[in-house]
């Protein structure tokens, strides 16, 4: 599956100040990390957020996002963006900004 490019390299804009941050293929699309945890990726043209248990259901309430549901059975803590919520820098990058502080949460990896 191929995914955005174009959202694939405002996501880097986005994250070349980040420490920790490496890139790997996931889920037929591209993932970042940060210090080893998935924390934002690109499957298509949907920004992948995990906002975990904790930001799930607040991140559903928002217009244009649903369960991240790769594999027929939702994960929960990740959601799928879809592009129409993600038009703005100030958009994809407080989108970014959840997926960013659920990793540095977790322990690296």
């Amino acid at each position: 599956m191929a995914y955005d490019e174009t959202l694939a390299s405002r996501l880097r804009t986005i994250l070349q100040t980040q420490q920790g941050v490496s890139e790997r293929q996931a889920f037929g699309g591209i993932s970042f990390l940060i210090n080893g945890n998935m924390s934002v990726g690109v499957i298509g043209d949907e920004l992948v957020v995990r906002v975990g248990p904790e930001g799930f259901e607040t991140a559903l309430a928002e217009e244009h996002v649903r369960p991240f549901d790769f594999s027929g059975r939702p994960m929960k803590g990740w959601v799928y963006v879809a592009p129409q919520a993600l038009a703005s820098d100030e958009s994809l990058a407080a989108w970014t900004q959840r997926g960013v502080m659920f990793a540095r949460s977790l322990p690296s990896k």
